[in-house]
């Protein structure tokens, strides 16, 4: 990472700070290449409190939401989807303020990719999952399930709805593009799940776990719309001329990838040709791809 990037992980890693009347985040200690500058977790409320993406278990950050919180009731620990950099530090939050775990289903599954941060949270045990449109609420503020399936198909974002944030948890991230690494992780399910976004009209303001503020939402999701279009043109361009396999397309497509991101890159393009296939625009399997007959 650059300096400057350093340097702001150091001024931000386990500061409260308040982004809105009812919103304050509070940055983990686990930068990273797919992180950024580490997870954020977000406390909605002043007199009582939920807790957003209680992040990875680690007593510093633990330590850090407990200061923030301030002895003040917590209603809910919620998780947007059970990557282990998003939900571990929720039993162990949940053990220290007494606060149930609500919010997006459990999911195991083994994870064989190159992203060691985002390997499944097995031991995640949510006491009541949110479906899409359910809501709970303290003084103050009313949380709405989002339900946004793509990066993984549990995923959740949460609208509250008296000041229009959303929080956006790795479906919309502030600072990069979202992975989408099969078995689980869908590219069909994604784009509709942007497309779901694009129709919401009250959302003024995305909050993601990773990166900053989206202050101009459609605008910012019609651009990752456009953008994973043209991966797919890439895609389709690249195997008319015959580069058939996986990792001489993310060779071509992502020219100056830092090293360490290759294999997440490959997974997404693995994505794509998923939907391409079910599209019946290509066929193949595993690393190799051609056009459909």
């Amino acid at each position: 990472m650059s300096g400057h990037i350093e340097g702001m992980i150091e001024a931000l890693t386990g500061v409260a700070q308040a982004l809105d009347p009812l919103v304050t985040r509070i940055i983990a200690p686990n930068p990273s290449p797919y992180t950024y500058t580490g997870t954020e977790t977000y406390l909605v409320g002043t007199t009582d409190l939920a807790v957003i993406d209680p992040g990875p278990d680690e007593s510093a950050h633990l330590d850090a939401l407990m200061t923030a919180i301030a002895g003040r009731p917590v209603v809910a620990i919620l998780c947007t989807h059970t990557h282990r950099d998003h939900s571990p530090a929720a039993a162990p939050l949940k053990v220290l303020t007494g606060a149930p775990i609500i919010g997006c289903a459990p999911l195991v599954l083994t994870d064989n990719g190159p992203r060691a941060d985002a390997a499944f949270d097995r031991d995640y045990m949510p006491d009541r999952v949110l479906t899409d449109g359910e809501t709970l609420s303290g003084q103050g503020w009313t949380i709405e399930a989002v339900a946004t399936p793509g990066h993984t198909s549990n995923h959740l974002c949460y609208a509250v709805r008296e000041n229009g944030a959303l929080f956006t948890g790795d479906h919309v991230m502030g600072w990069s593009t979202t992975v989408i690494a099969p078995p689980d992780g869908d590219m069909a399910m994604f784009m509709a799940s942007l497309a779901k976004l694009m129709a919401r009209d009250q959302d003024k303001i995305y909050y993601p776990a990773h990166g900053d503020p989206v202050e101009r939402p459609h605008r910012f999701v019609r651009g990752l719309i456009g953008h994973r279009k043209q991966r797919e043109g890439q895609i389709l361009r690249l195997l008319k001329e015959e580069v058939t396999e996986i990792p001489d397309m993310v060779a071509r497509m992502y020219v100056g990838l830092d090293p360490r991101l290759t294999g997440a890159a490959a997974r997404s393009v693995q994505a794509h040709l998923i939907d391409l296939k079910a599209r019946g625009l290509v066929d193949g399997e595993g690393d190799t791809w051609k056009m459909a007959a």
